[in-house]
């Protein structure tokens, strides 16, 4: 097994001993089974559907939209035939009405969705993987004509098929909904559909990883390349009842540490530790300068979700026309994809998923001291709600650090450092038997 020593572990022994983080063997090898080719099979296939437009067929058994999710669900329901009976498969879809923007008739919204649940009947959370089906050409509007979307979003999709084969044959305590949201290009209709039932049924969604756009290397334009780094879209401030939180941001100087924010440096965490040659880069906004994608649905409904999306973008095989221009190819296909890199990306979703799902919850209560003037930082806190527990990491960072620095192990339900609060942050998360981590909490005061 591959350890990964973190020197920021070396504690003086009067707050802890030291702690070595290790790759969990049964996580390392799920990531091992991502496979290149069944990546590139996924990705042929939906190319295979002509177009994936929200309005073109829904009833053609080979062309349109509705072949494409028939064909995502057929997917899923052979990986459920592994699951034990703990795989739910369904299509959420719903008519929707013209709405005077970018739909324009009656159309069939679904959304191709699969539940593997969890094991633990207490354990409520559930982690979740997505990518939009839909695909389109240079007009938004154009149903008919052949819009590949190989990489834009068929390696989201990919990514969500491929993470359903792999971890469909193991069981976790929490749930991982796997989906493949229609309706993204024509205003992020099928994400908004889905968050509402989330949020209307009282899901206790603690992640969603949005996957757009992770299988091309090649910047258009300036013509860099990049295979080594995954960007993760984080926003810091919460979309979700700012009004409310705003004050004690404020005093807390809580701006840069959202629940996205946080979920966003636990993927670069976990992702680095399980897949090699990548760096996950931490992008401080929502999404890309002035423009969202289906995540952005859910952190309007108070969860936590980022986007997950290549480093470089390529505008001259994204929302274009088939076409060649002075010898030049543009359009969304198969061929300007590279596949090794997609799968490390995948690799990243398949990691923090299972990392997740077996992880214990997050703690309870955590508090910080603060009623006395002191440059020792004492923090409390109540074991978690479900899980095993063989400890917690205290993490600290600088006030001006984008990643946790420092991570302090104890057995204990509190901690006493000598660092200042004035000067770092701190957070808990709990961890089991087999060093997988719960998300993170902030301390509140006490």
């Amino acid at each position: 097994m591959k350890k990964l020593i973190l020197s920021v572990l070396l504690i003086p022994a009067v707050f802890s001993a030291q702690q070595t983080v290790s790759r969990d063997a049964e996580i390392a090898n799920y990531v091992s089974q991502v496979s290149a080719d069944s990546l590139k099979s996924h990705i042929n296939k939906l190319v295979s559907f002509g177009t994936r437009h929200t309005m073109s067929s829904t009833t053609d058994a080979k062309k349109g939209i509705g072949a494409a999710r028939n064909w995502v669900l057929s997917k899923f329901k052979n990986y459920a035939k592994n699951a034990d009976g703990r795989m739910e498969v369904f299509l959420q879809n719903q008519t929707i009405q013209p709405d005077g923007k970018r739909i324009n008739q009656p159309t069939d919204l679904g959304n191709a969705i699969a539940i593997l649940r969890g094991t633990d009947p207490n354990d409520k959370r559930i982690f979740m993987i997505g990518g939009h089906l839909d695909s389109r050409v240079s007009d938004v509007m154009n149903a008919k004509d052949f819009a590949p979307g190989a990489n834009d979003d068929g390696s989201g999709v990919g990514a969500v098929i491929e993470s359903a084969r792999i971890l469909s044959q193991s069981k976790f305590p929490a749930t991982i909904v796997f989906v493949a949201f229609s309706g993204e290009e024509q205003g992020l209709l099928g994400a908004k559909m889905l968050a509402e039932k989330a949020k209307n049924e009282n899901w206790q969604l603690e992640a969603l990883l949005n996957n757009d756009m992770i299988g091309n290397n090649l910047t258009s334009e300036t013509n860099l390349i990049n295979a080594n780094q995954l960007r993760v879209f984080s926003e810091g401030l919460p979309q979700f009842d700012l009004d409310k939180k705003a004050q004690g941001i404020r005093n807390l100087g809580l701006e840069n540490d959202g629940e996205a924010r946080q979920l966003a440096r636990y993927i670069k965490e976990i992702g680095e530790r399980y897949v090699d040659n990548l760096e996950v880069k931490l992008i401080y906004r929502n999404d890309r300068f002035l423009r969202g994608g289906d995540h952005t649905s859910f952190v309007n409904q108070g969860f936590s979700a980022v986007r997950l999306t290549e480093f470089n973008e390529n505008y001259d095989h994204q929302h274009q026309d088939i076409r060649k221009e002075n010898g030049k190819q543009f359009g969304d296909l198969p061929e300007f994809m590279d596949f090794e890199y997609f799968k490390k990306n995948v690799g990243v979703n398949v990691s923090v998923l299972a990392n997740l799902a077996k992880s214990p919850s997050k703690p309870e209560n955590v508090k910080m001291d603060v009623k006395e003037l002191t440059n020792f930082t004492t923090i409390h806190w109540e074991k978690p709600k479900n899980g095993e527990v063989v400890g917690y990491y205290v993490l600290m960072r600088e006030t001006d650090s984008s990643t946790w620095q420092k991570k302090f192990f104890t057995k204990e339900n509190s901690m006493k450092l000598p660092y200042s609060k004035d000067n770092y942050f701190f957070a808990v998360q709990a961890v089991n038997s087999s060093g997988n981590e719960s998300l993170i909490v902030i301390p509140s005061v006490k």
